[in-house]
């Protein structure tokens, strides 16, 4: 018996805007992803694929078609539930790191455990191992704002991985940062992948960071016009 993949994407379709000005920004997609997998999105700008994302993680919902997560199906849940379900599954990574400048390294990474209600014992070991897991273990109590840009990508890396996501989103993660402080990122979410065996889906314009996951999907005009095996 085949087993079901973790990820389910079914005839999957955004569209923006009413009438003449209507916009498919997502044609028909269906893809699936297993579990512990490291996965792609590529594609020029405009393509859709950072709205393939937002679909796939529940942050927009699809004019019509499923997103099945672990057996539950985000298009047919309220947000309420959907917010919960993403608080507790998933976790993000953006370009733009949305971290708090005038708090210190450990208040932006424990804020994932405040929400989820932690205890403070377990808060402080888990921040503690994030913070490690990146190199940042010596700037604890040092405020953001402090922090190269390297560092507070690898900051915003910290309080996407404290809780232990089992799906990790990551959106040109590598975008603002130069070679080196990229290749160093890339390996970092890689390890990851590796250490806590989460599901890594990554949109990006970088060849390297592309080339190193498991398959690519390249999507032009909100279509799907290669990928690799599921």
């Amino acid at each position: 018996m085949k087993t079901k993949p973790y990820i389910e994407v079914s005839n999957l379709v955004k569209e923006f805007g009413k009438k003449t000005a209507k916009f498919r920004a997502i044609d028909d997609i269906s893809l699936r992803i297993n579990k512990g997998e490291t996965v792609a999105i590529v594609g020029k700008s405009g393509s859709g694929k950072s709205t393939l994302m937002h679909l796939i993680s529940g942050l927009d919902r699809p004019t019509s078609g499923s997103i099945t997560i672990h057996g539950n199906n985000l298009a047919s849940m309220n947000s309420k539930d959907v917010d919960k379900f993403r608080a507790n599954e998933m976790s993000f990574i953006f370009q733009a790191f949305f971290i708090e400048p005038n708090q210190t390294c450990y208040q932006n990474v424990v804020l994932p455990l405040e929400i989820a209600k932690t205890n403070r014992r377990e808060r402080k070991k888990l921040v503690e191992e994030a913070l490690a897991a990146v190199g940042l273990e010596d700037k604890v109590s040092q405020k953001a704002v402090n922090l190269s840009g390297g560092q507070k990508q690898r900051l915003a890396i910290a309080r996407s991985i404290v809780n232990k996501p089992k799906l990790l989103f990551a959106d040109e993660p590598t975008g603002n940062l130069d070679s080196t402080t990229g290749e160093k990122i890339i390996n970092l979410l890689l390890e990851q992948n590796k250490t806590l065996g989460s599901t890594l889906i990554v949109v990006t314009h970088d060849h390297e960071l592309a080339e190193s996951c498991q398959r690519q999907i390249n999507i032009k005009d909100g279509a799907i016009v290669s990928r690799g095996k599921a």
